[in-house]
């Protein structure tokens, strides 16, 4: 774990400082500072790490991918400005969310700012006689195609919210969008940059679905099995506000009749006690969902490592291992 926890060090500075060197302009203050509000709230930077790796790992420069990589963060970011609205959330990042701090009409036009920006990133790359006009036409068409994903995923995910028959595998498609989609972009994008191969490409771009079923369904798991001190969120949340998890609904399929009828009453609550939380927990432990969850984790963890023996050995490789085991074995 220690090692892992380097990792992050090593390359989170770096997309830190290339972060606050963004131009972003001064006027109107009303814009512009939401932007560096929500930019400088930290958060893992795991994406534009991912997207170096990427480079990396198909002998590219990690330099060159840099605007890449942050392309993709000032997406990640818009994206994140824009769940809040929807969910109405009132914090991301233990902060108040944008549209609480200052209101919706600016935090719309500070997500539709990112979106922008994250673009002009990469018209740098336009200009690098290395960079072919296809390759340059592939990082705009990947970072589009994500976004799309995203927004498909986004959509399921709130159709989920007035539907009661949703399943498992409704689910999976639905993080495949919502999570993994930029998760994967991240790897294609630095591939890209280097020249990687089409297989190469390829690789990575499975790589990171597979790495963002796991971080989407462990998160659902972390709701309900870490501390929350540690996690940043309240026990149960998911639970509490009756969100429709991996967790959840691999119980629901599992329940007997009587465990369904008590789990489908605990979870339309709108007030639920903490009784009614451990009782929904036990249901998940009765019915064997956490350890199957677990379970089904580790498995796209290693299909992971299994993507990425063909690659060749570097630091880069070693890095993502490793970045992998730290993902893999947190608690927040």
């Amino acid at each position: 774990m220690h090692v892992s926890l380097n990792i992050i060090d090593k390359y989170v500075p770096l997309i830190e400082k290339q972060i606050k060197q963004i131009p972003l302009g001064e006027e109107p203050a009303s814009l512009y500072g939401p932007c560096r509000y929500i930019l400088g709230n930290g958060g893992k930077r795991i994406r534009p790490v991912l997207t170096l790796l990427g480079a990396g790992l198909c002998g590219g420069s990690m330099e060159r991918a840099i605007p890449a990589a942050l392309s993709v963060e000032l997406i990640h970011n818009f994206t994140l400005v824009h769940d809040d609205i929807m969910d109405e959330a009132d914090s991301r990042r233990g902060k108040p969310s944008i549209h609480k701090k200052w209101s919706m009409p600016v935090a719309i036009l500070a997500g539709d700012l990112l979106y922008a920006e994250a673009f002009r990133q990469l018209l740098s790359y336009g200009e690098d006689e290395d960079i072919a006009k296809g390759d340059f036409s592939r990082l705009y068409e990947t970072l589009l195609d994500s976004i799309q994903t995203v927004c498909e995923g986004q959509a399921m995910d709130m159709n989920f919210e007035t539907i009661d028959d949703v399943t498992t595998g409704q689910y999976l498609e639905m993080i495949e969008g919502k999570t993994s989609a930029l998760i994967s972009g991240a790897l294609v994008m630095g591939a890209i940059v280097a020249a990687g191969s089409r297989q190469q490409v390829d690789s990575l771009k499975k790589l990171g679905k597979e790495l963002g079923m796991a971080f989407q369904i462990q998160d659902d798991l972390l709701d309900v099995v870490a501390d929350p001190e540690k996690f940043g969120k309240t026990k149960a949340g998911d639970i509490r506000e009756g969100k429709k998890t991996y967790l959840l609904l691999l119980a629901q399929e599992r329940c007997n009749e009587i465990q369904r009828n008590e789990l489908q009453r605990l979870i339309a609550s709108k007030q639920m006690s903490d009784s009614d939380v451990d009782r929904v927990i036990a249901i998940f432990e009765e019915t064997d969902a956490i350890r199957l969850t677990q379970q089904k984790v580790n498995k796209y963890y290693q299909n992971v490592l299994v993507l990425l023996e063909p690659f060749d050995d570097s630091v880069y490789k070693e890095d993502l291992v490793s970045l992998m085991n730290f993902l893999k074995n947190r608690d927040f």
